[in-house]
């Protein structure tokens, strides 16, 4: 049974204030790895200890992927004043 790739784990990393962090991972790994916990959690095949667990990474996973939403929506608006060029 798969549950998710050792490579998240082993990814890990704690940082000063003893928080796990993750390396730089992009918006489409991130999203791709979201995808893989839900069929995971979707088919219920694991123990509730896993699943918990596996919910708790999705959360900060998405909560990365929105703050890479946000700085992607900033770097865009400073970049181009948020002002589409004229055809």
């Amino acid at each position: 049974m798969k549950y998710i790739s050792v490579k998240a784990e082993q990814r890990r990393k704690l940082s000063a204030d003893g928080e796990a962090m993750e390396e730089k991972t992009t918006f489409e790994e991130n999203l791709k790895k979201l995808g893989e916990i839900a069929e995971v959690l979707e088919k219920g095949e694991i123990p509730l200890e896993k699943a918990v667990e596996l919910y708790s990474e999705s959360v900060k996973i998405a909560s990365l992927c929105r703050k890479q939403l946000d700085d992607a929506k900033i770097k865009i608006t400073e970049d181009g004043g948020g002002i589409l060029p004229e055809n």
